[in-house]
This record gives structure tokens, C-alpha cells and sequence, in this order.
């Protein structure tokens, strides 16, 4: 078996910075992820906020689309109350980023590279048969 890579990334986890997950879904429309900070001993920290993460999906003509997205709220009850909210704005930002996409993916300018001239009998006309190189 190999050894580590020297540049293989510190898979460390931050003792300082966890939090407890806990997922809530009406199974209809989507999830909220309550994200409990807690200390090294898996207590309730006090001197962190608790953070609250939307998670839906929306049926676009290309498939599935994922959304993610943060809700501010104080309690779960409030989270629950902003979805509808916080699910449009990350629809209206994904709909714009893949706008901003398609637009770069169009104006892009794609150049042969330089073994294509030659494959192609460097701009002469077929001949009709198989060649090799």
C-alpha cells in the first residue's frame, strides 16, 4: 500500500465549528436541515446561531434541478414559514447562472487544434478512399 501523496488535501474536521443535523420534510414540497452548533462533546453551544438550510428540487424541460439555499429564521417554525421565499430566490439565481452559461458557451470561439488540418488532408478536397497515416 502507498503512502500518503504530499499533496493530498488534511481531511481534518474543525472541533471548533461542528454542528448536530437534523432534517425536517412535509414530503411534499421539500427539506429544511436544522444546523445545531455544538461543542467538541456534542452539547448545545449557546454563543453560536443556529443555522437553517432549504433543500427542494424543481422539475425544468432539461431534468431535476437541485436547490439549495440558506433561510433566515430564528426558529424552525419561522424556516418553515420562509421557504416558499428563499426556494424562489435560489430558482430566479440558478436560472440566472445557467442564462450567464449558455450565453458564455455561445459566444465561445472553438479553434481546431492543429492535428485536425492534417487529418482532414490538410484542406484537400476527399478522395473518396480510406486513408491512413
Amino acid at each position: 500500500m502507498a503512502g500518503p501523496t504530499p499533496n493530498a488535501p488534511d481531511p481534518r474536521m474543525d472541533v471548533k465549528d461542528l454542528y448536530r443535523e437534523d432534517t425536517y420534510s412535509d414530503r411534499k414540497v421539500g427539506t429544511i436541515r436544522v444546523m445545531t452548533p455544538v461543542t467538541p462533546e456534542g452539547n448545545p453551544d449557546p454563543t453560536r446561531t443556529t443555522s437553517y438550510v432549504g433543500h427542494a428540487q424543481i422539475m425544468t424541460p432539461a431534468g431535476v434541478l437541485p436547490l439549495s439555499f440558506e433561510i433566515e429564521a430564528k426558529t424552525l417554525a419561522e424556516a418553515c414559514a420562509r421557504f416558499a421565499d428563499g426556494a424562489k430566490v435560489a430558482f430566479e439565481e440558478t436560472m440566472q447562472e445557467l442564462q450567464e452559461m449558455r450565453r458564455q458557451q455561445a459566444s465561445s470561439i472553438v479553434i481546431p487544434d492543429a492535428g485536425a488540418a492534417a487529418a482532414l488532408g490538410q484542406g484537400a478536397p476527399p478522395r473518396g478512399k480510406i486513408q491512413f497515416p
